[in-house]
Order: structure tokens, then sequence, then C-alpha cells
């Protein structure tokens, strides 16, 4: 029988470090996510991710630098999201909101999201440090589109001047990430379920509102 061509093997071994970076990544992810930096065992991630400590300490050095790798991968996968919104393409009002709704379900649907940031918090942001500049290349982009919006939205006479992206981006976050970080401690104080369908939905409409009156013109 006649063999086959050499070249068909050869990107198999680029195909599987990829795959399994990638399942140790995801696994890192449920483990970090749960039960923090300190909790978290290499054992536990290598056998959800169907691997080896072997291989993780391979691609990522230790722990440390596993769980830096899961926090740069986080905040990636919320800005690729955000980037499929094409907010660029949309009239100015009709782009926060879609952004301050995008971000509120982001944070409903990936609930290992808001967990990682707390758990990062905890720490000072040690590992981010590490991370800086690869942070700001990714977060700069986005920065700049909301700062675009804004301008538009002048322009049209829809905002008002002097709203600084940063700030704004940084109560966008705030306000949905508030609720539902708090949202046990919040069901004891207010006496309802923070949580139940139309809870959530009064919570983003008046998030929605509160930032668009924010940036309406006086």
């Amino acid at each position: 029988m006649p063999r086959k061509p050499i070249e068909e093997a050869t990107p198999r071994p680029t195909r599987d470090s990829e795959a399994t970076r990638l399942r140790i990544l995801n696994a890192a992810k449920v483990e970090f996510a749960k039960l923090g930096l300190g909790g978290a065992r290499i054992d536990s991630i290598a056998l959800r991710a169907k691997s080896n400590k072997r291989m993780i300490y391979e691609y990522f050095g230790n722990k440390e630098g596993l769980f830096e790798a899961v926090l740069e991968s986080a905040y990636q996968d919320i800005r690729q999201a955000e980037r499929k919104l094409k907010l660029e393409e949309l009239d100015p009002v009709e782009a926060i909101t879609q952004l301050v709704t995008f971000t509120w379900k982001y944070y409903l649907k990936n609930p290992h999201f808001l967990n990682l940031v707390n758990s990062e918090n905890l720490h000072k942001a040690a590992h981010l440090k590490r991370s800086r500049d690869k942070m700001h290349q990714m977060h700069a982009p986005m920065v700049s589109m909301v700062g675009d919006i804004l301008a538009r939205g002048v322009a049209q006479g829809v905002f008002r001047e002097g709203v600084d992206p940063v700030q704004l981006n940084i109560s966008i976050a705030a306000i949905n990430y508030y609720y539902l970080n708090n949202r046990f401690t919040g069901e004891i104080i207010y006496g309802f379920d923070l949580m139940s369908p139309e809870a959530l939905q009064a919570r983003i409409d008046f998030n929605v509102q509160t930032i668009l009156g924010m940036l309406r013109p006086d």
C-alpha cells in the first residue's frame, strides 16, 4: 500500500497542542472562578482538562502563570464579543443602549467573568500588572470607539459635550456589575428576589435610562 505523504501528518502536533492549551484554559477558568487562585488546584485543573500537570507547567510555567493567562483570555473574550456588536455602525443613542444591554447580558451569562475579576482585585491586580501593555492594547480600541460614538452624539445634538469615554466605560461596567455581584446581600436588604425575570428586566431598563440620562444635553 502506498504511504501517505509525510506532509499530511506534520500539522497535527500543532493542532493537538493548541487544543490541549485551550482545554487547560477552559478548565482553569472554571476552577479559578469557583475557588479563586488560592483554592484552585493544578491536579483538579488537569483532571478537568483531561490533561496532566506536566502539560500545564509546560504551557504556563506555574499556577500563577496559568491564572494570568485565564484573566487575559477572559478579558479577550468580552472584548471580542463587543466588537461583534459593530457599535460604530449604529446611531449614537442606539449604540450606547446596545453597549449597556450587552454588558448586562454578558455578565448574566458569564458569571465566571465577575468571579475572576473579583479574585484578581483581591490580589490587587498582581497578575494583570504583568500584562499591563497587553491589557492596554486590548482595551484602547474600545475606549476609542466609545469616544467616537460620543463625538457623533454631540454633533447630532443628542449627547452633551465633555463626557470622558473612560469614565463612561467605567460607569457602564459598574452599574451592571454592582447589582449582580451583590445580588445575595441585596435580596436580604431590599426584600425581593433580585434575579427574578421581572426584577432583571426592570434593572436593565433602569441602567439604560440612567446612562442615557447622563449623556443628554442639559
